[in-house]
């Protein structure tokens, strides 16, 4: 009885401590759209004056969304987090935006998915990296896209539309649009051409041993930063 009655009062908290359009929690965001809602509990979460969640999203519990470095920062008059209609975060996702951080429409983000727009700064090798001024670069995750569990979006990623990020994935650079990406760093390993479908990069000459072939290495080239950690 006393297992049952545990239960029935977490379920209790879990439907009070939903966040939608019509709650306090809700009317604190920069916007959040009818029929959405954000499962409780969350996780970290603060700016939400800088925080645009569009309408038909569901976020899952324990997932952080936040803006700025700490709770209170001012970042101007412009939400520097938003997120599109009828998207989907899976449950203990990290969405951290510093700038600009942009999610569009009918993107499906799994569990445990990190997206930020700063990272540190590493420029002295003599500063503690922790003390050193972070960097931002703008993100942007395409409508339609799919990011599996645990893929890490790092800052200057911009991701096409209709793109599948594959599980552990980690991301930086331009992705283009309606193509298959995997592995650390992220490169292409399936498109979809007009007429022929799904497939495997076209390689455009013969590759080197130990290549992954022209077409790939154009995106890898692409992909790499130099502010980025390896």
């Amino acid at each position: 009885m006393r297992w049952r009655a545990v239960h029935w009062g977490w379920e209790a908290v879990q439907r009070a401590g939903v966040v939608t359009a019509d709650t306090p929690a809700g009317r604190g965001f920069a916007a959040f759209g009818r029929g959405s809602m954000a499962a409780f509990p969350a996780g970290s979460v603060f700016g939400e004056r800088w925080i645009a969640i569009g309408a038909d999203t569901l976020i899952a519990a324990f997932v952080t969304l936040s803006a700025g470095m700490v709770p209170g920062q001012d970042l101007g008059p412009a939400p520097v987090l938003r997120i599109g209609d009828r998207c989907v975060i899976g449950r203990g996702s990290h969405v951290v935006a510093h700038c600009s951080l942009l999610i569009e429409d009918d993107v499906f983000i799994g569990p445990y998915v990190y997206i930020t727009d700063q990272n540190h700064g590493y420029a002295d090798p003599d500063e503690p990296i922790g003390r050193q001024m972070p960097r931002n670069a703008a993100v942007r995750i395409g409508s339609g896209s799919w990011l599996g569990a645990g893929a890490v979006v790092l800052p200057g990623a911009c991701i096409g539309r209709n793109v599948v990020v594959a599980a552990g994935s980690v991301v930086r650079g331009t992705v283009p649009d309606r193509c298959v990406v995997a592995g650390v760093p992220a490169r292409i390993v399936r498109e979809y051409l007009p007429g022929d479908g799904w497939s495997a990069p076209v390689r455009l000459g013969p590759a080197a041993p130990g290549s992954a072939g022209p077409a790939v290495e154009a995106f890898e080239g692409v992909a790499q930063s130099p502010d980025a950690p390896g």
